[in-house]
């Protein structure tokens, strides 16, 4: 049996996560709202830009946890959900609602799923590449 394990995704990380994806979303003019769970669906970090618009902070809250709960960045699982998609029939019966739109992004460590981090506010291709340069200044 493996019993390797990954450091968690702490509190420093998590603003770390936070303060990368934002200095990208300013250098794009771009206002957002980012969250960061831990590996159980904890609420590590939360900011949400006054400037920003009020839903993205709920949306960037579910994309985070979109892609905790799949393992997978939300824009790669954007065509899995429609007709004849993979996850067409995915109940939503989970603690909260999945979104399926692009900016949410699993962080791994040591192969292992840590975390996620979620990202609202701009144009979902925006979103994501906000939180994929968050993830990877990170690692």
């Amino acid at each position: 049996m493996n019993t390797t394990t990954a450091a968690p995704l702490t509190i420093h990380d998590a603003e770390a996560l936070v303060a990368a994806s934002r200095t990208a979303a300013e250098a794009a003019g771009v206002t957002v709202s980012v969250t960061v769970l831990d590996a159980g669906g904890h609420l590590l970090a939360f900011r949400r830009d006054d400037r920003a618009v009020l839903i993205s902070g709920e949306t960037s809250t579910r994309k985070a946890y979109t892609a905790l709960q799949l393992n997978a960045a939300t824009a790669d699982l954007v065509d899995a959900v429609q007709p004849g998609g993979l996850f067409h029939t995915l109940p939503t019966a989970l603690d909260r609602p999945l979104l399926f739109i692009a900016g949410g992004v699993p962080v791994h460590r040591d192969g292992r799923l840590i975390g996620a981090i979620g990202v609202g506010g701009g144009a979902p291709e925006q979103d994501h590449g906000f939180a994929a340069a968050a993830v990877k200044a990170l690692n």
